[in-house]
């Protein structure tokens, strides 16, 4: 069995663990704490970032990116019918797959920068941190949720004209934008009532089997929203 070395609110991870629900490929996760900086777990990723897939019998899969390209080429699974499925994280043609690496791209990047990586820095990682100070900065957090409804107007705006964010087919893009969602709505953080269409897709998405796993999660000295598990939210 392959091992996800991951962190429950960690949108990057989540991704990929909706991915591998997608692809219905069972993992053994293993839970890390990036801000430590552990001398074992930067001698599995240089890097210090999350996930880091290893490969049963093969090797460690370093980050969204490269985790995401290679479950992009999974082979199909037979089912008890004997027919192959298998779930296209990037589907479509050339221009297609192309548009849903730039969202990809759009919530592993700008998302990330402007939103979740701040948030989760002020409101979590601060009060796990041995030391660190235990009250956010309200001011930052004004910002951060000024650019939150930036964001989630393009979404509604994308939800709008496609039947999912990258087009007609669900893709990594949903997974992606989800994944980045999910933890900033634990935090409760997420203004469903001002984005009526971002709610409607958002809610297609949670109510999916892949995302169980994830609405299970629960992070010590940091409780979800009220809404945060439930499905008519």
């Amino acid at each position: 069995m392959h091992t996800l070395t991951h962190f429950r609110l960690c949108p990057f991870s989540r991704a990929i663990r909706l991915a591998l629900a997608e692809l219905d490929i069972e993992v053994e996760l293993v839970e890390e704490r990036p801000w430590e900086w552990r001398p074992e777990f930067l001698a599995l990723n240089p890097a210090g970032e999350l996930p880091v897939l290893q490969i049963e019998g093969g090797p460690a899969l370093c980050g969204v990116y490269a985790v995401s390209e290679y479950l992009a080429e999974e082979t199909p699974q037979e089912t008890d019918e004997g027919e192959a499925e298998v779930f296209p994280l990037f589907p479509g043609h050339r221009p297609q797959r192309a548009e849903v690496r730039r969202l990809v791209d759009w919530f592993n990047g700008k998302f990330n920068r402007e939103v979740t990586h701040e948030l989760l820095q002020e409101r979590v990682y601060a009060r796990l941190r041995p030391g660190a100070p235990g009250t956010p900065d309200v001011d930052f957090l004004r910002a951060i949720r000024a650019n939150l409804r930036y964001h989630m107007s393009y979404i509604s705006y994308l939800a709008d004209h496609r039947r999912w964010l990258a087009g007609e087919d669900l893709s990594f893009a949903d997974l992606a934008a989800a994944a980045h969602l999910s933890s900033v709505d634990y935090l409760g953080e997420v203004p469903w009532e001002e984005f009526a269409v971002a709610k409607v897709w958002y809610a297609r998405l949670k109510s999916r089997r892949a995302f169980r796993t994830i609405l299970a999660d629960r992070v010590p000295g940091a409780l979800p929203a009220a809404h945060y598990a439930d499905l008519d939210f």
